[in-house]
């Protein structure tokens, strides 16, 4: 098992290895203290680790569970109203634990939950899909979509801790796997050439175990330097203001957010070469690792309306869009552009 510190203002721990979900309750006896214990999943989760879950807690501890459908339109007010209805239903107070058991849509509803209910409960991540395990649940943003765009209502929460079971990820369709490697694929591309190139080695599962342990030390490396999504931390959105757009586009149904990621990281690629400030041949080279792992690579959203879309994204500051550009795989780097700069980068 690889332990991974994430030393931030509540510092936690974030754990990755096989057969952890079932050794839940022993993982975090000496992280914290609780009474009952609420868990949050989805229908698919539900009904492959929610058991297996349960019975990792003491016998005299009561356990609740809430599902949700899974998918992307489950991060919705409708439900966030409904989890606040079920705690208080049932109880729950500062001293219990909410526990994520899901895919980032999970994770972000649940943290969001927990960190407003009471102004505050302990929450857990257990993230089950490649994607959250590398990137959503360690950082502590929690969020909910409106209908103006993903993510736009939400707040900064740490968990107690992650417990990433890499098992879970075998019960993972192709395409939810793939997915996730829009992600991994954004790490390398980012911050780390070596494990950009490492990726084409995936299917092993040894190789995998290191990839996610490599991300999540890339993660908490940069979440501890900029807690607060004010400077550094904005390099972890790299292909993500177009992704959000291209999700948005398609409300959310025909793209998966990291099939939406490796389209906005191949697009801005392209685009910063147009400009010079990227080498030309860097789009290609991602546009190739992110086929070898079944990812889109076209974008379909006219430019007119990303311009539209990444406008009201949540990291357009003072008129300025901050973009993510890559100096060259494994390196890159923020432009500031205000919205007539973005223009003309978008060839408007």
């Amino acid at each position: 098992m690889q332990i991974i510190d994430v030393n931030v203002s509540k510092p936690y721990k974030v754990f990755v290895g096989e057969n952890l979900i079932e050794n839940t309750a022993n993982m975090i006896e000496d992280i914290c203290n609780y009474k009952n214990v609420v868990i949050i999943t989805d229908d698919i989760v539900e009904t492959l680790y929610l058991d297996t879950l349960k019975k990792s807690f003491p016998q005299d501890k009561n356990i609740f569970s809430f599902t949700v459908k899974n998918g992307e339109q489950a991060k919705c007010a409708d439900n966030l109203f409904a989890i606040w209805s079920f705690l208080a239903e049932n109880h729950i107070t500062r001293s219990d634990l909410i526990v994520a058991l899901g895919g980032g849509v999970v994770g972000d509803l649940t943290g969001f939950i927990a960190s407003t209910y009471l102004r505050g409960v302990k929450y857990l991540q257990i993230p089950t899909t490649l994607l959250s395990q590398v990137d959503s649940s360690v950082g502590g943003k929690t969020a909910i979509n409106i209908p103006q765009g993903k993510n736009l209502v939400g707040s900064f929460y740490q968990p107690i801790a992650v417990i990433c079971d890499i098992n879970t990820l075998s019960t993972l369709s192709d395409k939810i796997f793939s997915d996730g490697m829009g992600e991994v694929i954004k790490y390398g591309c980012i911050y780390d050439k070596n494990l950009f190139e490492l990726i084409k080695d995936i299917d092993d599962k040894n190789v995998l175990e290191k990839i996610i342990t490599r991300c999540i030390s890339i993660k908490a490396e940069v979440v501890c330097q900029d807690e607060f999504d004010t400077g550094l931390r904005m390099i972890l959105n790299f292909g993500h203001t177009i992704g959000h757009a291209v999700e948005k586009y398609h409300n959310f149904t025909d793209y998966t957010h990291g099939q939406a990621v490796a389209i906005g990281m191949i697009h801005i690629t392209k685009l910063s070469e147009k400009f010079n400030t990227t080498p030309i041949g860097t789009s290609d080279k991602i546009k190739a690792l992110c086929e070898k792992c079944n990812l889109p690579t076209e974008c379909d959203v006219p430019n007119d309306v990303l311009f539209d879309v990444c406008c009201v994204d949540k990291k357009n500051l003072n008129n300025v869009i901050n973009l993510i550009l890559l100096k060259d795989i494994g390196e890159c780097y923020i432009q500031k552009l205000n919205h007539s700069e973005f223009k003309d980068f978008l060839n408007l």
